[in-house]
């Protein structure tokens, strides 16, 4: 299949996948965070129905700490609870190992998320080739195949704010 075109929409995890893939939420919130080093990130969002606080750990895509801001990708699509919350409510905070900063979510053009995403598939190849795979897409590998998919996949820019360190 061309990379102009998602064949499905990732199913979610149930039952004991499910909780496989919330492990990670638990790891941070009992301190553990610093196991996984600046790779993974703990994103605190508020339920745009319930306005209740929830927690989604995210796969950093691209950081500049620098500047700081970090940027994730939803592989569920814009339909993700996440992606549609901060959406709704894009001031929040995330974690990353056991620090807090505010953040505002900014949402990628597609011309930016195919940037994006040709610049990570070199660095993380094979997770690119499953996040590729997972969300029904093909790819040749190319940097081209890489944009044209990431144009398709929602990226999300979380940007620090200035002298917002939290403790």
């Amino acid at each position: 299949m061309s990379a102009d075109r998602v064949r499905h929409r990732p199913e979610l995890p149930r039952g004991r996948r499910r909780r496989m893939a919330r492990l990670p939420v638990t790891f941070f919130r009992i301190g553990l965070g610093p196991l996984f080093g600046r790779r993974l990130l703990l994103l605190h969002h508020t339920g745009r129905v319930s306005g209740l606080d929830h927690h989604v750990v995210l796969e950093v895509v691209a950081c500049d700490a620098e500047s700081g801001h970090w940027t994730v990708a939803s592989g569920f699509g814009p339909e993700a609870d996440w992606y549609q919350n901060l959406r709704a409510t894009p001031k929040t905070t995330v974690q990353i190992g056991n620090r807090h900063y505010a953040v505002t979510a900014r949402f990628l053009n597609e011309d930016e998320s195919g940037a994006a995403m040709a610049r990570y598939a070199p660095a993380r190849p094979r997770t690119a080739r499953r996040l590729c795979a997972f969300m029904g897409f093909g790819t040749d590998g190319s940097t081209d195949s890489y944009h044209r998919i990431g144009r398709q996949i929602p990226f999300v820019r979380l940007v620090a704010e200035p002298g917002q360190l939290l403790p």
